[in-house]
């Protein structure tokens, strides 16, 4: 596990190079309570890019459980499950919104929903 990098993944890049031709500027892994990928400070708004496998991504088909040490895993799918929901209650009550980009839904569509989302409903070309 000691391989698997917390930053500047390949999801991360495709969700920050989307939003930053769609016009949305950010900043990356700043100093807020959980350290969310991008932080959008004229929104007051957080995204976090999450792995359908890390994160537990439900009804997803890269949310499965290792055979084995099954035990070990789901303690640990617990463990992150648990302190994604501490996180964004900590990042809601001090008035942050919080957005979660899953790793299986980075089609331009959902990109475009999550763009519209924070705050550029213009299409992409428009969006200034």
């Amino acid at each position: 596990m000691s391989g698997i990098r917390g930053k500047n993944t390949e999801p991360e890049l495709i969700v920050r190079s989307f939003l930053h031709r769609a016009g949305l500027r950010f900043r990356l892994h700043a100093k807020v309570p959980g350290k969310p990928d991008l932080v959008l400070p004229k929104y007051r708004t957080v995204v976090f890019v999450h792995g359908c496998f890390w994160h537990r991504h439900e009804g997803c088909r890269y949310a499965t459980v290792p055979a084995n040490n099954a035990a070990f895993w789901k303690e640990k799918f617990a463990n992150n499950i648990g302190r994604d929901a501490k996180v964004k209650g900590q990042l809601e009550k001090v008035g942050w919104r919080v957005l979660i980009a899953w790793s299986c839904q980075l089609s331009k569509r959902e990109l475009a929903g999550l763009a519209a989302t924070i705050g550029c409903s213009r299409t992409l070309r428009l969006c200034r």
